[in-house]
């Protein structure tokens, strides 16, 4: 049987290519490099959570978490160490009404660690960053 003239016969630097791109992670948690350990997603947007710094805000109400690309009907959700956008909705009035950036640094939900042991802590929290 012979092979129709609108196929082409396979190179080998085109098999080659294939192989190495179904490799590639398509779509990871955007922010990080690949290399985050798959944690329990604790804390959705219009989450409210504690903040854990010095600037004068009191909550942080999570309105995106950056690197995440979505989900019909999913909410996005962070965990310790993502970066989310937040507002203050409790604290100094110059911090009020402003988007500005935040670390997850605590969360309730419980995460296992490679080693085995599920951590968690009592509270949620974060700290806005510059």
């Amino acid at each position: 049987c012979r092979p129709s003239p609108s196929r082409e016969p396979f190179s080998a630097a085109l098999v080659a290519e294939r192989s190495t791109s179904a490799k590639m992670s398509k779509r990871g948690r955007g922010g990080s490099a690949g290399n985050k350990f798959r944690m329990s997603l604790g804390l959705p947007v219009a989450a409210t959570v504690n903040c854990a710094d010095n600037t004068g805000a009191k909550n942080l109400y999570i309105i995106s978490v950056k690197g995440i690309k979505g989900r019909l009907n999913r909410l996005p959700s962070a965990c310790v160490g993502d970066m989310v956008m937040a507002t203050v909705k409790k604290g100094k009035p110059d911090l009020r009404k402003k988007v500005m950036p935040a670390v997850i640094v605590r969360q309730r939900k419980p995460w296992r660690r490679k080693d085995g042991v599920f951590m968690y802590f009592e509270d949620n929290a974060g700290v806005i960053v510059n």
